[in-house]
């Protein structure tokens, strides 16, 4: 691949799922040459499309990267970028480089399949190997409409087991404490219930995908080791911690309601 020219072609590991779906609709709106893989891979389509490629983007799950890039080494040439979008980054670029001697870098979109209009669509972005190829899969994200910003893999996947992965097993683990006690539907709450709703979808649909990415993120147990201390803290007694802890997500709006304090009476 021609520095100077970018990325023009594009092949897209995965394109019958939703995010491979996605990519290949905004790499086609932009004009830019698309070939779409997937399994079976078979020799012809493989020798079709990847040659002739200036990025492979690998939409697939984090636990099949390795079997998939293995299949498709020998036919991606070396100048060639390979990359990911994986909801983990450490052991991904781990693989991709043990497989790919060129560029590798590992993106995560932190949005759906279908995102609302208007949002802004942030993309973590961490550098595998090749700092150019990497700035110019950022020059494409930013092409597709996408905000990227780059992260060490540590950095991203530290952030995604409390963000992403505390989140899910925070949740399953609340809901499963209430769920056999019938009882208590006379009694819900609209809060609870909204809650209930923002679940739903999480537990009956993604609940699978959302364990792998647990399973695959080696700070899922640390993130975990922590909420543990805090419901420590809480059998304790000691909510007013939790609470002073919890207002850090709001700041200044905390600061709004604290009660100016006042100057030592030095006249007495």
């Amino acid at each position: 691949m021609s520095q100077a020219q970018g990325i023009r072609t594009i092949s897209v590991v995965g394109a019958s799922g939703k995010m491979g779906r996605l990519f290949v609709s905004r790499c086609r709106r932009e004009g830019l040459a698309c070939h779409e893989l997937d399994a079976p891979l078979t020799p012809d389509a493989l020798e079709r499309a990847l040659p002739r490629s200036d990025l492979v983007l690998l939409c697939v799950p984090a636990q099949v990267v390795s079997e998939v890039l293995a299949q498709l080494g020998p036919r991606i040439p070396r100048g060639c970028i390979v990359a990911d979008i994986c909801s983990v980054k450490v052991r991904p670029l781990e693989e991709m480089m043990a497989l790919h001697p060129g560029p590798v870098v590992g993106t995560h979109p932190l949005f759906g399949p279908k995102p609302p209009e208007g949002e802004d669509l942030r993309v973590a972005v961490c550098l595998g190997r090749g700092d150019e190829s990497c700035r110019e899969t950022e020059e494409l994200l930013t092409r597709l409409g996408f905000a990227p910003f780059r992260a060490t893999a540590h950095e991203h996947d530290r952030a995604m087991a409390y963000v992403q992965g505390l989140n899910f097993v925070s949740t399953v683990a609340y809901l499963a404490a209430q769920a056999n006690h019938d009882e208590f539907s006379r009694f819900l709450t609209p809060s609870f219930t909204r809650r209930l709703d923002a679940a739903k979808k999480l537990i009956l649909e993604d609940a699978d995908l959302f364990r792998l990415i647990y399973e695959a993120n080696p700070y899922s147990l640390e993130a975990v080791r922590s909420y543990r201390s805090y419901l420590n803290v809480a059998a304790g007694g000691d909510l007013e911690l939790l609470v002073e802890r919890a207002k850090g997500w709001w700041k200044d709006e905390a600061r709004k309601h604290c009660p100016p304090s006042r100057p030592n009476d030095k006249s007495k």
